[in-house]
C-alpha cells in the first residue's frame, strides 16, 4: 500500500475539512500523513479572524474544527509563511501533493470618486482589527458620529452592529482588551448601511438581520419608500423560505417602527448606489447615492435621482478578495486561484501536476461556511484520482520538516503548542468573569506556547 503525504497550506475551515475528508474518504486505498500550514500562529481561519466576537453562536464551529485537529492524525505548523519558511521546491521535496486553502482576507475594490479619501475603509481590514488578527495595526480610527456602510451582506451586517453597539454589551465575548478600549471612544450615533437593491434581494441571512436589528440601545429604522416588490421578488419570497423570513422580518420593523428614542440608531437603505464620496479638508463629510429601482425581475436600474447624505466615515462591505501565492498562477481579476474542479491550471491551460486549491482561493468569497465541505470534497476526489501525477518526493521523512523549519528559525506553533495558548486565553478569561481573551500580538502567542 502506497503512502500519500500531503502539505495544506491555511488552517481555516476548507483547510482542516479537506484534511478530515481525505483522512475519511471511502475512494481512499493508501495510507495518508497530512501536515496543515498556516501564516497566523491560531488555526481555524476566518471563523477566528472573520467572524465578530459577539457570534458565539457561529464560533461554534471552532468546536468541531478543534476535534479533526485534536485527534492527532493531522499535524499543525502555525505561524509559518508560505513563500518565505516554507517554499513550493520543499513542498515538492517533502510532499506528494500541496492543497492550497488561504482564503480570501483583502477588501474588494470600489471604484468611485473619493474613495481614497481619509475615514474611507475597507471592511475586511475593520473585521481583522476587531478579531485581533495579530498582521493588522491594534488601533482603529473610530471618531465619526455618523457612518455609512455599503454592502448588504452579513459582513455589512456585522460591521454596522460592532459599530453601533453599545460595548459594554459585548464583554461576554472574547472581545480583545484594546478592542473594548477603543469602540469605548466612538461618539457614533448613526451607522447607516445601504443596498443597492430590494428587501427581497438582499444577501443576509435571517440569524444576522435578527441579531442587527435587536440591539439593545439601538433603534433601528427603515424606510416606507425602500418597500418595493416586482414579479421577480415576489417569486423569491414566494420559492425561497430564507428570502420570506427576511422579508417579514423588514416588514415588522416597517409596521412597527422602533422609536424608543434610544442614543444610537441603525439605518437600513435598499435601492441606493454608492456613486461618490464627499470630501472637506481630505476627510469623509457625505455619502452620495443614486436611488435605483426594480427592472420587474428582481435587478435594479438606475433613476438619476442623487441624494446626499452626511457621513464622517465610510466602510465599503462589497466582497472579500484572494491574495496571490509564490510560484502559483493567480487570476488577478477575480482573485482565485485558477483552477477546474481544485485543480491548479497555468496561465497556458495545462494543469499543474500536485497542485490544487479547495475554499474561497479556489472559488471566490461566495457561499457560508458549510458550503465550504462540499467544496473540499470535490477537490480531494480529483486528489486521489490523480494519483498517477503526484509529486515524488525525494525527502518523505515526516521529522524532515521539522528539522528544515528549525534550521531556518522558525519558531512555529505545533498541536501542543497550540492547546498552551488556548489555555492562556482561556485563563485570561476566566480572571475576568469572561470565557476567554484574545491574544493579539505574534510574541504573546509564542511566549504561552512555552508555557
Amino acid at each position: 500500500m502506497s503512502k500519500l503525504r500531503l502539505a495544506i497550506v491555511g488552517a481555516g475551515p476548507a483547510g482542516i475539512y479537506a484534511a478530515d475528508l481525505l483522512i475519511k474518504s471511502e475512494l481512499r486505498d493508501f495510507e495518508v500523513s497530512i501536515d496543515l500550514f498556516d501564516l497566523l500562529p491560531a488555526p481555524y481561519g476566518l471563523v477566528r479572524y472573520g467572524v465578530a466576537p459577539d457570534h458565539p453562536r457561529i464560533k461554534g464551529i471552532i468546536r468541531a474544527l478543534y476535534e479533526v485537529l485534536d485527534r492527532g492524525d493531522i499535524r499543525f505548523f502555525g505561524n509559518v509563511e508560505y513563500g518565505k519558511d516554507i517554499t513550493l521546491a520543499d513542498l515538492k521535496q517533502h510532499y506528494n501533493a500541496v492543497i492550497f486553502a488561504t482564503g480570501a482576507i483583502r477588501d474588494a475594490s470600489l471604484n468611485i470618486p473619493g474613495i481614497d479619501l481619509d475615514g474611507s475603509y475597507g471592511a475586511a481590514d475593520f473585521v481583522n482589527w476587531y478579531d485581533a488578527h495579530p498582521d493588522f495595526p491594534r488601533e482603529w480610527p473610530l471618531n465619526a458620529r455618523e457612518i455609512a456602510v455599503i454592502g448588504n451582506g452579513n459582513v455589512a451586517l456585522d460591521v454596522a452592529r460592532v459599530l453601533v453597539k453599545h460595548p459594554q454589551d459585548m464583554l461576554a465575548t472574547d472581545i480583545p482588551a484594546n478592542v473594548y478600549e477603543g469602540l469605548k471612544t466612538s461618539p457614533v450615533t448613526d451607522v447607516h448601511v445601504f443596498g443597492r437593491r430590494g428587501p427581497a434581494q438582499v444577501k443576509f441571512t435571517p440569524l444576522e438581520l435578527r441579531e442587527a436589528t435587536h440591539i439593545e440601545g439601538v433603534d433601528t429604522i427603515v424606510y416606507d419608500e425602500d418597500f418595493q416588490y416586482d414579479e421577480g421578488s415576489q417569486e423569491a419570497i414566494d420559492t425561497n423560505n430564507q428570502t420570506r423570513v427576511m422579508v417579514n422580518t423588514l416588514e415588522g420593523l416597517r409596521e412597527e417602527p422602533q422609536n424608543t428614542g434610544a442614543p444610537r440608531r441603525l439605518h437600513l437603505h435598499f435601492f441606493s448606489s454608492p456613486v461618490e464620496l464627499v470630501g472637506e479638508d481630505g476627510k469623509v463629510s457625505a455619502l452620495r447615492i443614486e436611488r435605483t429601482k426594480l427592472d420587474g425581475r428582481g435587478g435594479v436600474v438606475p433613476t438619476g435621482e442623487i441624494r446626499e447624505i452626511p457621513v464622517q466615515a465610510f466602510y465599503r462591505a462589497v466582497g472579500y478578495f484572494g491574495s496571490p501565492l509564490a510560484e502559483i498562477p493567480f487570476d488577478a481579476r477575480s482573485g482565485v486561484i485558477p483552477n477546474q474542479g481544485g485543480r491548479v491550471v497555468a496561465a497556458d491551460g495545462s494543469v499543474e501536476h500536485g497542485v490544487y486549491a479547495t475554499g474561497w482561493i479556489k472559488r471566490g468569497p461566495v457561499g457560508l461556511i458549510g458550503h465550504t465541505k462540499s467544496d473540499a470534497l470535490e477537490t480531494i476526489n480529483n486528489l486521489i484520482a490523480d494519483r498517477a501525477n503526484w509529486w515524488q518526493p525525494s525527502v518523505a521523512d515526516e521529522s524532515a520538516v521539522e528539522t528544515l523549519l528549525q534550521e531556518r528559525g522558525v519558531a512555529y506553533i505545533d498541536w501542543a503548542n497550540w492547546l498552551m495558548i488556548d489555555q492562556r486565553e482561556r485563563d485570561l478569561g476566566e480572571a475576568e468573569g469572561r470565557e476567554r481573551i484574545k491574544l493579539v500580538e505574534r510574541d504573546d502567542f509564542l511566549k504561552a506556547a512555552k508555557g
